[in-house]
């Protein structure tokens, strides 16, 4: 079967209230690229993929009007996907959900957070993700509460065929933008505080991670981690990216990532990416390994074989102009796939 992480910029804009394809020439949320062109480029990707099950990240929007669920069911029935079944978690305020497209033909998928809820005080134990972490992030013997702008979905998988269960859990960790900040002083302070935090989410999440693991489940941690080995100034300052958090440290049981293994084993030379941001001031563009696909060893067992659908670097990519145009056009993401024989 094949898993898929894929991060769709803005996908919101592309949907009205009730959930139907904008299909127009008007301006998508992407610098000049219409809706038709977004949604068309999108449609090409995602039937090349062809997964069993995809972790969307930046899904469309649910609240009151809108519904996420909606809209990417329309979205899989437009464009003839096998992943035509949508599940989500716990919503956002972001506009950005985290979402699983699945095929209902060889699974089902259910939301099955676990934690305790917690009111504003907190929690220190791996509390539910929709509630607050209790942990120390400044060193100064006092505990901070620490929330999920976009709480992690956490799914329970059951494959029809086989009756086995996977444990699935979509993140999308994003805090480090100094947002507010309107001096060199105070965008430092409030980037390191924002890296603090998004550290102390990466422990929370690993805390989950290893009460699966001593269960023994199979688990898939993937989605988009705004973060990496190397990525950034302020892994020096801490000395450690959430990646390695959340793979494993020390004597904790590891989940296995080739690229960030790839990423850690390399501090200089060529590494793998799955974004492609353009800097405007500069006049370029800037590639990043944010993206992954992490497994428990049962699954690295599994013969899995991952993939970076990258335009450039993917030689199948490359050759398929469609598809190789439809990648640049859809997103500043590229998807991430790992197949496992189960």
């Amino acid at each position: 079967m094949r898993i898929a992480t894929y991060n769709v910029e803005w996908f919101n804009a592309l949907f009205d209230d009730d959930g139907n394809l904008l299909e127009d020439d008007q301006w998508s949320a992407r610098q000049n690229v219409t809706r038709r062109e977004q949604l068309a480029a999108l449609g090409i990707v995602f039937a090349a993929l062809d997964a069993d099950a995809v972790m969307v990240i930046e899904a469309p929007d649910d609240n009151r009007r809108r519904s996420t669920v909606r809209a990417l069911e329309n979205f899989a029935h437009v464009c003839g996907l096998r992943a035509r079944r949508a599940l989500l978690g716990f919503r956002n305020e972001t506009q950005q959900e985290i979402a699983l497209l699945y095929n209902p033909d060889v699974m089902t998928a259910v939301h099955d957070p676990l934690g305790e809820e917690t009111g504003k005080k907190g929690a220190r134990d791996a509390p539910r993700f929709d509630g607050v972490f209790r942990f120390d992030i400044d060193i100064d013997a006092r505990p901070d509460l620490i929330t999920f702008s976009k709480p992690p979905l956490e799914a329970k998988v059951t494959l029809k065929e086989t009756g086995k269960v996977l444990r699935m859990i979509g993140v999308h960790l994003k805090s480090k933008a100094p947002i507010g900040a309107e001096t060199p002083e105070a965008v430092m302070r409030l980037a390191i505080e924002n890296r603090r935090k998004q550290l102390a989410q990466s422990v929370w999440l690993r805390q989950r991670i290893d009460q699966h693991l001593a269960a023994g489940d199979s688990l898939v941690v993937l989605g988009d981690f705004n973060d990496g080995p190397g990525l950034d100034e302020f892994e020096h300052l801490f000395g450690r990216s959430s990646i390695e958090i959340v793979l494993g440290e020390g004597g904790q049981k590891r989940l296995l990532e080739p690229h960030a293994r790839m990423a850690l084993s390399r501090k200089t030379g060529a590494r793998p990416s799955t974004a492609r941001f353009f800097i405007a001031p500069e006049n370029r563009y800037l590639s990043a390994l944010l993206d992954y696909i992490m497994l428990s060893p049962d699954l690295a067992a599994a013969h899995p074989r991952w993939r970076i659908w990258h335009p450039f670097d993917d030689p199948a990519c490359y050759r398929t102009p469609e598809l190789r145009e439809a990648l640049l056009t859809a997103s500043d993401h590229f998807p991430v796939t790992v197949d496992l024989d189960l």
